[in-house]
């Protein structure tokens, strides 16, 4: 039986943004604010632990409108401004992220979701025998339309470390039984406030999860309403979609991955466990975190 190979996908941003709110404030001796450094690579250094894997990458949001901005500008309009405190930590991550020779991935235009649902297609495409299953690791709940036989979501459900596997009967446990790849016809009906996506409104969790079991795409749905058929929909309800069908289909959109962002790398840029120790634990040190000198991976 050949070895199956593993790749993790780190998503950095939501991460790095999970670290900073969940931990109290930490800085150097000299002041230097590093609580959501701490707090990343002790996600980093669990997740290497517990999934051993063969090919890493860590995908970033590039900072600046996308092209979901184009569509609808007013795309995450309700985000607050990321704190000083918090951008400022970004370099020293990525220094050591480069001092681990993990692949830094980001595109102007896209965010870090769009990176690793086209590095989990872009492998699962290959004819490489065995593909490598691909994990990606994030605490944002996005990514689980990207779940398939081939891709897993690890979720930081809280704190940085405690963690849930998603897997496709996780996703359909989750979402009531909409498969992964329905999460985004659901989203188009139900909006997602976290990302200012307007959805329709009137439509409730419970009425969008029924609509969606039942019709599997929006598109099925507008056919079978626009047939003039009752469907057993209440005429509210059949009044809001036909009122609401761009805003649907524009949600849907919205709330899709990008699987085919242009990025060109090859699976060997991506091998992970051929780096040097003494540089990580003298930046380290830099940083005031001896308790973590001992959670360095052995190459």
């Amino acid at each position: 039986m050949l070895y199956k190979k593993r790749l993790l996908v780190l998503d950095s941003n939501s991460l790095i943004h999970r670290a900073f709110h969940a931990l109290p404030p930490l800085s150097t001796k000299e002041g230097k604010e590093v609580g959501a450094v701490y707090g990343f690579l002790l996600s980093f250094f669990k997740a290497i632990k517990d999934f051993e894997p063969d090919f890493l990458i860590a995908a970033f949001d590039f900072k600046g409108p996308t092209f979901r901005h184009k569509e609808f500008k007013k795309y995450k309009a309700k985000r607050p401004k990321m704190p000083s405190e918090l951008s400022q930590q970004f370099p020293e991550i990525k220094k050591i992220l480069k001092a681990f020779n993990v692949l830094i991935l980001e595109k102007e235009k896209f965010e870090a979701d769009d990176i690793i649902g086209t590095v989990a297609r872009k492998f699962s495409k290959k004819q490489i025998i065995p593909s490598p299953e691909t994990v990606a690791l994030s605490g944002d709940l996005d990514l689980l339309q990207l779940v398939n036989k081939e891709t897993k979501v690890c979720f930081l459900r809280k704190g940085v470390k405690n963690t849930i596997i998603y897997n496709e009967e996780k996703v359909k446990e989750r979402y009531q039984g909409l498969l992964p790849e329905q999460i985004p016809e659901y989203k188009g009906l139900r909006g997602d406030p976290s990302d200012n996506i307007p959805g329709v409104p009137g439509i409730g969790q419970k009425t969008g999860t029924s609509l969606i079991l039942r019709f599997k795409t929006l598109e099925n749905l507008y056919r079978e309403i626009e047939k003039g058929d009752s469907l057993g929909i209440k005429e509210r309800i059949k009044d809001i979609l036909i009122t609401h069908k761009d805003e649907a289909l524009l949600s849907r959109k919205l709330a899709t991955i990008n699987c085919s962002v242009p990025i060109d790398f090859s699976l060997e840029e991506c091998s992970f466990g051929s780096y040097n120790s003494k540089n990580i634990i003298e930046i380290l040190k830099e940083l005031n975190f001896l308790s973590l000198v001992d959670k360095i991976p052995k190459t």
